[in-house]
């Protein structure tokens, strides 16, 4: 990557680092927990347009997070490549969880409200939501003053 690129790289990755720092603190202690209060009746549609509206909201920051951290991760600083190799594994196991526990389990969801999915839901993305927490610090570490 050309050096003078680097700058634009950090702050895009830090930007949407932090924009998915508080979105998911504002979907683990607001918007999952209010699902079992929803209705059984509303359910289903509640949760077919949750998927459809948060979807174009998380994914392109998730993207622009996944495609800057592999690139800070390659470039040489001194001091910081533990600390970006530190965010970019903490990003795959972001999207390892993501994939492979929360969306199956929005997808069960889709078929109705499930207390077991649901909790299971909750209590899954309690490790999405320290995950990026982490790296929001990790990004701050990174910043020089």
């Amino acid at each position: 990557m050309d050096p003078a690129l680097i700058p634009f790289v950090v702050t895009l990755h830090d930007a949407s680092t932090w924009f998915l720092v508080g979105l998911i603190w504002v979907i683990q202690a607001v918007h999952y927990p209010l699902f079992a209060k929803v209705g059984v009746d509303s359910f289903v549609p509640y949760q077919l347009s949750h998927v459809r509206r948060i979807t174009p909201v998380v994914l392109p920051p998730m993207l622009i997070e996944l495609v800057t951290a592999v690139l800070l991760a390659f470039q040489p600083e001194p001091g910081l490549t533990a600390v970006r190799w530190t965010g970019l594994a903490l990003v795959g196991s972001i999207w390892l969880s993501t994939f492979l526990v929360q969306v199956p389990l929005h997808a069960r969801l889709e078929r109705g409200f499930d207390e077991t999915a649901h909790r299971r839901l909750v209590g899954s993305n309690v490790w999405r939501t320290a995950a990026w927490t982490f790296r929001g610090l990790l990004v701050c570490f990174t910043w020089t003053f």
